[in-house]
């Protein structure tokens, strides 16, 4: 069977980002390196299991760059790429709106909202 194609740039967009912790984890990278344990620390929620399944996926998407420092003990940072970046900055319009909206869309569904920064 062949892979179905987009119908549109947005589609295309969803497909990459789609499920719950890739949009989150480009935003817990957008200032830079990250190791794993605090990008897990970050990503509130996911498991360590999770989380390296989610990165493989965003580094083969070329979303996120892997860099491996043979150290002892070894160490790994997950930073944005070029499109990581690009995309990131497509989503703060759609962040914004959730911050505005937040409050109501918790309370029509049940949820305590997030604590204001």
């Amino acid at each position: 069977m062949l892979p179905r194609s987009y119908s549109c740039g947005l589609d295309a967009a969803i497909d990459v980002i789609g499920g719950r912790w890739k949009a989150l984890i480009l935003w817990a990278l957008h200032d830079g390196p990250v190791r794993t344990g605090e990008l897990r620390r970050k990503v509130s929620g996911i498991s360590e299991k999770m989380l390296i399944q989610v990165l493989r996926e965003m580094e083969a998407d070329e979303l996120v760059h892997r860099e491996v420092f043979h150290e002892v003990p070894p160490r790994v940072e997950y930073s944005l790429t070029k499109q990581g970046v690009r995309l990131n900055e497509a989503l703060g319009p759609l962040g914004d709106w959730g911050e505005e909206n937040m409050e109501g869309i918790a309370r029509r569904r049940g949820r305590e909202p997030a604590p204001r920064h």
